[in-house]
């Protein structure tokens, strides 16, 4: 048989040559968003300037709460973390990093080893009542939120501690690093101990000037600097993963809200835009550079928390979906679209409930806790399912309305657009109810805003961001949005 003529090359050196022609893979991104109610592992895909994200395992957030105590299960977690990263590299085989992002303020305990010393407690538990009080009486909240510029909420880091502290101030002092929950995993993934800002502005425990832990601050109240660990910025590479070398884990924006916000599809240069992250929790704000660390502003229960290329995110805690959410799981299995439907047939009540109010923040008998408001506050009390549900929203759109005007007030500045972002903003009804309680244009998406912003950190962090694009801009691009007119 004759050789290959000299000018024909090798079938496997064609074979070799065509792939070289083939356009390589678009990078690919995991980002594990854990809330307070539910998690989901999200495989993004970034093309052409463009985040295409795909769904690939939810679950629902595992806690314990079997009489005693509520804790976070964190082997339970952690094993639904794997599952989450078994399937992307299932579907991406070449994946670039992992990130994961949670709810603030809970933290677990670690040893010297890296073991935890317990589950991370729920920010739910009722151990810390009336523990912010007595801390007013070593620091004062005037003194507290020129150090932090943080809201002041009883589950807050700071308050748990000091929990920990009066319930067995020996088992404290045996802790050698406290993580954050999406730090403690992210910690799991890498091997790295570190805090990440954005995550940690939410202890009540950082500088909000230097972005360091305020020592003063841990040392007034007896608490060990040491323990926790050193503070970095978000898109910070923290290293292979050990289950998946050729990985990298990445430090993105670690709270939930950070990556969120990261993701606001804004495009508009002039700054006329807040957003609304609503999900369990709704936050209310906008992005600024400087803290504003007023009196006016402390007492109307405005926050400083760490953003994104060291913005702060300024904004009010709201209750968000949390009531509603407490409501579905007493009713078993529910449609969320039927819900939907059923309070928007309701005719409105014009009944209005703080769902701030502290009545409402246990798990457990929210639509008994509902009505005892009402009743106690001489409301007409909702008749039929839906008209209850629409009630919640209503009440939800009305604290937005309210947060809004303080914003305005605080800043003196008037707001055209209001990014809603995050899970509500698959509810039309409450879309629509939040443009016309706030008579503003409301911008309804991305929903998995979260996730968004985590990909997207990850993604300009592994240095695949075109150039020339913000992430705001890229997060328009892939973006299905709708358009809500104030009483339209």
């Amino acid at each position: 048989m004759s050789a290959w003529p000299a000018s024909t090359s090798h079938p496997r050196a064609f074979d070799a040559n065509l792939a070289s022609l083939m356009p390589p893979e678009p990078p690919s991104y995991l980002a594990i968003d854990l809330g307070a109610a539910s998690g989901r592992a999200v495989l993004g895909t970034l093309e052409g300037g463009v985040m295409r994200m795909d769904v690939l395992h939810r679950f629902t957030t595992p806690i314990i709460e079997e009489g005693g105590p509520l804790f976070w299960d964190l082997d339970a977690l952690w094993e639904e973390l794997q599952a989450g990263l078994r399937e992307a590299l299932r579907a991406a085989p070449a994946l670039r990093s992992v990130s994961v992002d949670s709810w603030g303020v809970d933290y677990v305990p670690i040893d010297a080893q890296g073991r935890p010393l317990r589950n991370a407690y729920c920010y739910r538990d009722p151990r810390t009542n009336g523990v912010m009080a007595r801390a007013f009486e070593t620091v004062t909240a005037e003194r507290l939120y020129a150090l932090t510029g943080i809201q002041f909420l009883p589950f807050n880091t700071l308050y748990q501690l000091l929990a920990d502290q009066a319930a067995d101030a020996e088992a404290l002092r045996r802790v050698y690093r406290h993580l954050p929950v999406a730090d403690y995993f992210n910690f799991r993934f890498s091997g790295q101990i570190v805090a990440e800002v954005s995550m940690a502005s939410t202890t009540q425990m950082m500088d909000v000037h230097t972005r360091q832990w305020s020592v003063p601050l841990l040392r007034a109240f007896g608490l060990d600097p040491g323990q926790w660990p050193v503070i970095v910025p978000s898109g910070t590479r923290l290293g292979p993963v050990g289950a998946a070398p050729g990985v990298t884990a990445v430090a993105t924006c670690s709270h939930d809200t950070g990556s969120a916000v990261a993701a606001t599809p804004a495009v508009r240069e002039a700054d006329d835009w807040a957003f609304i992250s609503s999900g369990t929790w709704s936050l209310l704000g906008v992005e600024r550079r400087t803290p504003v660390l007023t009196r006016a502003v402390r007492e109307a229960g405005f926050t400083h928390e760490a953003g994104i290329d060291g913005t702060l995110r300024f904004l009010k805690n709201l209750t968000g979906l949390w009531a509603l959410q407490e409501c579905a799981r007493e009713w078993g299995e529910v449609d969320w679209q039927v819900l939907e439907i059923e309070a928007a047939q309701a005719p409105s009540s014009g009944v209005v409930i703080d769902l701030e109010d502290p009545l409402f923040l246990p798990r457990g008998g929210m639509e008994a806790r509902l009505r005892t408001y009402c009743r106690t506050h001489a409301l007409p009390m909702p008749q039929t399912r839906g008209q209850l549900v629409r009630v919640i929203l209503e009440s939800i759109a009305d604290s937005y309305r309210r947060a809004l005007a303080d914003l305005e007030g605080l800043t003196g500045q008037a707001y055209t657009w209001l990014h809603l972002i995050g899970g509500g903003a698959q509810n039309r009804l409450l879309c629509r109810l939040t443009a016309d309680a706030c008579n503003k244009t409301v911008i309804a998406g991305p929903t998995e805003a979260t996730a968004l912003g985590n990909l997207l950190i990850q993604a300009r962090t592994m240095g695949d961001i075109p150039a020339g694009l913000t992430l705001h801009a890229v997060a328009a691009q892939s973006s299905d949005l709708l358009v809500y007119q104030p009483n339209a």
